[in-house]
């Protein structure tokens, strides 16, 4: 069989037929490796070739819709997130960053669903004794359950026949290789191949496989894109590891709905379901300072009330810093373009800071007003009442834009005891249930006006 080479980009999966030092698609630098193909067509065009029967195509009209079997992982949190629970059958890939805890997670739903049918836990990492160590600590139960560290394919799929096991549990999947493919574990090519044949095994034989996958330092995943195209579901474990939250979020999701979230708690006892992550996030609200204010932001289906910080400093540097954590840059720096032109500020000798307390990363366009809000507070070193939430997104010439799920946002804000809300103007947004007191807004002068009136005696040095 002749053989032919070509170079991979290990970031992106990008192809060329010579080594590159800089990616032109993905720009990483020292990111190219070298994979052997194999060349069949040359090789089949010296024997005959059989017929063979091939699948015949089927009208759309003829096809039998049969409902997916969900299987409860019982995680509530969990099964939020793919979309009501864990399809037989189905290829899940969970990745994170090195120690967010996604062996942690896997175990506590393989110790769940290991109390009805087999599990295979195979482990490319750690050892059979560290991960009962793990077992232990973590108080789990271990019926049902069968470890195997291993990273040869084949013999994996070897215990597969041996254990036959309705859940599949491979970490990770960086770590596996397959003898016929050239490359080191974690190339493009062997990682490409591992999950191809994971995934015949899951759709051919109907069992219910789960890989993790690990990330790379800009927090995409390791491995050729194909990766996450092959999937049926790709969840994200997410959370700074100075805090004991942890979010898992769906990007990807076949079988329910995408960017949808499950909100945990890292302890003694592993990865805990928060049941009300707005009350979680707002524990240790701090009190009423300048530059701190609520917003309310909807992630997938459910509504959070996070704290919004913003800190201005006169500036040491000959350009001035601007750092963000949670909130995207690029849109901090649109606001502040927006303040300047619309209302005369002068912020190009200040260092701006912005800050989503618990270290969440929203994208929600509804925070906009709220990061107007505490910067102006901050500025003017005026205190923000605990009570007052505001939510709307910014357009360039100043103006308040409606947003997604305001009536949404409205009710999760008085259950929590919320007593005024600064929204933008709105039609049809039915008042006559609501008891929290509504204060609508159409430009951001206008809202900052109504802010500074309500919240007086504040220092008014600039």
């Amino acid at each position: 069989m002749k053989t032919k080479t070509h170079f991979v980009c290990n970031e992106c999966g990008n192809q060329s037929q010579k080594w590159l030092g800089k990616c032109p698609v993905c720009f990483g630098w020292n990111t190219y490796v070298e994979e052997i193909i194999h060349d069949e067509v040359a090789d089949k065009k010296k024997h005959s070739i059989k017929a063979v029967e091939y699948p015949k195509a089927t009208l759309l009209k003829d096809v039998l819709i049969e409902e997916f079997r969900r299987v409860k992982t019982k995680n509530d949190e969990v099964d939020r997130v793919l979309g009501g629970g864990l399809v037989i059958g189905s290829l899940t890939l969970i990745a994170g960053d090195p120690g967010i805890g996604k062996s942690t997670l896997l175990m506590q739903l393989a110790s769940s669903l290991g109390s009805k049918n087999r599990v295979l836990y195979v482990s490319g990492e750690e050892s059979a004794r560290q991960i009962k160590m793990r077992v232990e600590r973590l108080g789990l139960p271990k019926e049902n359950i069968y470890i195997l560290a291993e990273n040869n394919m084949e013999d994996i799929f070897a215990s597969i026949d041996e254990v036959d096991p309705l859940y599949i549990i491979i970490d990770s999947i960086q770590t596996v290789y397959l003898n016929d493919m050239t490359g080191a574990p974690g190339s493009v090519g062997q990682v490409r191949e591992a999950t191809l044949a994971l995934m015949k095994i899951a759709k051919g034989q109907g069992r219910s496989v789960l890989i993790v996958g690990h990330v790379t330092k800009s927090g995409n995943i390791a491995g050729p894109k194909v990766l996450e195209h092959m999937v049926d579901t790709v969840l994200y474990l997410e959370g700074e590891k100075d805090h004991s939250y942890r979010i898992l979020r769906s990007a990807k999701n076949r079988f329910g709905s995408t960017q949808e979230i499950g909100v945990f708690e890292m302890g003694e006892e592993g990865l805990v379901e928060v049941i009300n992550p707005s009350k979680y996030f707002l524990t240790h609200m701090s009190e009423v300072v300048p530059g701190s204010i609520i917003v309310p932001v909807i992630e997938g289906t459910r509504t959070l009330l996070l704290e919004i910080q913003a800190l201005t400093v006169d500036s040491s540097f000959p350009v001035p810093r601007r750092l963000s954590t949670g909130i995207e840059l690029n849109r901090i720096l649109l606001i502040i373009a927006v303040l300047e032109k619309k209302m005369n500020l002068s912020m190009g000798k200040k260092d701006i800071y912005f800050n989503i307390v618990g270290g969440l990363k929203i994208e929600d366009r509804g925070i906009d007003l709220g990061v107007v809000i505490s910067l102006i507070s901050s500025i003017y070193n005026i205190p923000i009442n605990k009570n007052v939430l505001v939510v709307g997104e910014i357009g360039l010439t100043g103006e308040i834009r409606a947003v997604s799920g305001l009536e949404q946002r409205i009710k999760e804000s008085e259950k929590l005891g919320f007593e005024k809300i600064i929204i933008p103007k709105t039609k049809g947004l039915k008042k006559s249930n609501i008891k929290i007191e509504i204060i609508e807004v159409s430009n951001i002068m206008e809202a900052v006006n109504i802010f500074l009136s309500n919240n007086k005696g504040g220092n008014n040095e600039k």
